[in-house]
């Protein structure tokens, strides 16, 4: 979802850490020491974009590669949680390795994450990107801290997909490049393209590789319950199979990206860095990221319910399957540790009824809804005597420059409520509530209230946060989207693989900042700062019980 940035205006106000879920008693109770069960040369975090954990259990009898492996011999938690509101890939990949919530890790959007003109591209043209906003540590400088030899790369199609789960840290950091068709970084890493990048971008030409190339296919017709003739699908242009890249060089490198071959590029330039940079040759643990984010573009352009989706998730299973071979090939079974899980999941188009969630009463809500809900609040602002350029609204939450409101904290909270009670007659809008009133919430049971709790505090920024109805979207740019912090949106697998984990398929709710804290428990290394998340204890092996190889 794209978030706009509208200002009030003074005449014309046109445009537009706290409690969880309980902890599994068997995590509260499981000693301290099951960490200590494994010493893995090399730690793969895997981040699918937008992979929502029912694909796993809907198609599953149909994988038989990485997805199946990790799902049938790995901890599988089908109830994973990016436990935040603003369901974006931003937010979600800040949370994967660092074990905090955006409101401590300083990513709350899209729009505010990593693109800056500061930390221009190396080996490629386009907008720079950096952690900048980035606060805190994740696991990579928790390892590193522990062992200074421990070596970490990570690489994505997308520059936020390779930032920010590794944070601030200045380690090997690679995106794909539209302008070249190839793997970038930027200056916040290096200077220059090492040799082993420059190579993989000339041996692998995406035009002559992939140019001209039709998408079938990859099992027989009969194997897809979706239909292939949805006309909302791909906003009614090339909703068919097959799907052919261009052959001109600059829009097959643009167009590569929505294609099942990015995540397959990915991988294999992620497996040419392994070997490049040694990751996994001992003594120490390495770790690599690897986010990968085709799911997200199939699943933006075609929608959960299509073909196309689940052609997809059949295709990243065998191409993550031969990465996963050719890993443990390499290192061996006993030394491969795989965590994986997704930034969010997705809604379907408000105008595609789905087979797999009650959307019949889904709505577009437009900027415009929101325009009487602005005027009310005009007087208001004039009444008080504040500056109306403090405020802000971005069609999902209003803010405030607090610089220019210093000393009116009452005033401006009275603005605050005047706006969402306003608000909250805006056809499609489930809640709109005032940031500093959830701090009186029931964030056990009330999940809409904790996940913005868990993106900004009060006091801060934001004021008002809007909630839609489910399936209801914002806009009209894309066929299918995300951001809410609906269950559909905020659903995501999580699963560990490996030496000292424990198998087996579980409901329970769990959530993708325990990743890092169970990661870090696994290897017995220690967070530096006081984390969101806490290991999940029932998923690790006891010392005793794993010798070291």
């Amino acid at each position: 979802m794209h978030r706009l940035c509208l200002v009030f205006v003074a005449a014309l106000w046109a445009g537009l850490g706290c409690a969880a879920a309980a902890q599994d008693p068997a995590d509260a109770a499981a000693p301290t020491a099951a960490g200590s069960a494994a010493h893995p040369s090399l730690v793969v975090f895997i981040t699918v974009d937008q992979l929502r954990p029912d694909y796993l259990t809907r198609w599953h009898d149909q994988l038989s590669g990485g997805l199946r492996r990790l799902v049938d011999q790995g901890a599988f938690f089908t109830r994973g949680t990016q436990d935040h509101a603003i369901t974006e890939t931003a937010p979600g990949h800040a949370t994967t390795m660092s074990g905090r919530f955006p409101y401590s890790t300083g990513i709350a959007s899209n729009s505010a994450g990593v693109n800056t003109p500061d930390a221009p591209l190396v080996g490629g043209t386009g907008v720079g990107a950096s952690p900048f906003r980035f606060r805190g540590t994740t696991l990579a400088d928790w390892m590193a801290a522990a062992d200074p030899r421990v070596k970490v790369l990570s690489v994505s199609r997308k520059d936020r997909g390779a930032i920010l789960p590794i944070g601030r840290g200045k380690y090997p950091v690679f995106w794909y490049a539209p302008s070249t068709g190839g793997f970038v970084t930027s200056t916040w890493y290096a200077d220059t393209l090492p040799t082993w990048v420059q190579a993989f971008g000339a041996e692998n030409r995406v035009v002559a590789r992939y140019g001209g190339q039709a998408w079938g296919l990859s099992a027989p017709g009969s194997s897809y319950p979706e239909p292939d003739s949805v006309p909302a699908e791909d906003a009614g242009r090339e909703f068919l199979f097959p799907h052919v890249m261009p052959t001109d060089t600059a829009a097959a490198r643009a167009a590569f990206i929505s294609f099942p071959w990015m995540d397959e590029y990915t991988l294999d330039f992620a497996w040419r860095g392994v070997r490049a940079l040694g990751l996994g040759a001992g003594p120490q643990t390495d770790l690599l990221a690897v986010s990968l984010s085709t799911t997200d573009a199939v699943g933006h352009r075609f929608g959960p319910d299509s073909r196309e989706l689940h052609d997809q998730i059949l295709r990243l299973d065998k191409s993550l399957g031969a990465f996963l071979d050719s890993l443990v090939a390499l290192r061996g079974a006993g030394n491969v540790v795989v965590a994986l899980t997704a930034d969010h999941g997705v809604a379907p188009s408000p105008e595609v009824q789905s087979t797999f969630g009650d959307n019949a009463m889904a709505r577009r809500v437009m900027g415009a809804d929101f325009d009487a809900a602005l005027g009310t609040v005009a007087p208001v602002v004039q009444r008080l005597k504040l500056d109306p350029t403090a405020f802000g609204f971005d069609g999902q939450t209003l803010d405030v420059d607090r610089s220019k409101v210093a000393g009116k904290e009452k005033d401006v909270l009275a603005v605050a409520r005047a706006f969402a009670a306003a608000a909250r007659k805006v056809g499609g809008v489930e809640r709109v509530d005032v940031i500093d009133d959830l701090a009186r919430a029931d964030t056990v049971r009330d999940d809409i209230a904790r996940r913005w709790l868990h993106m900004f505090r009060p006091g801060g920024e934001v004021l008002v946060a809007i909630t839609l109805t489910p399936y209801s979207l914002f806009g009209t740019s894309i066929v299918a989207t995300h951001g809410s912090p609906h269950d559909y949106d905020a659903r995501v697998p999580i699963i560990f693989w490996g030496p000292g984990i424990v198998p087996g398929r579980s409901d329970r709710i769990v959530r993708v900042v325990d990743m890092a804290p169970t990661l870090a428990a696994l290897l017995g290394v220690k967070p530096t700062e006081k984390l969101d998340g806490v290991p999940i204890r029932s998923v690790l092996v006891p010392a005793s019980a794993t010798p070291r190889e």
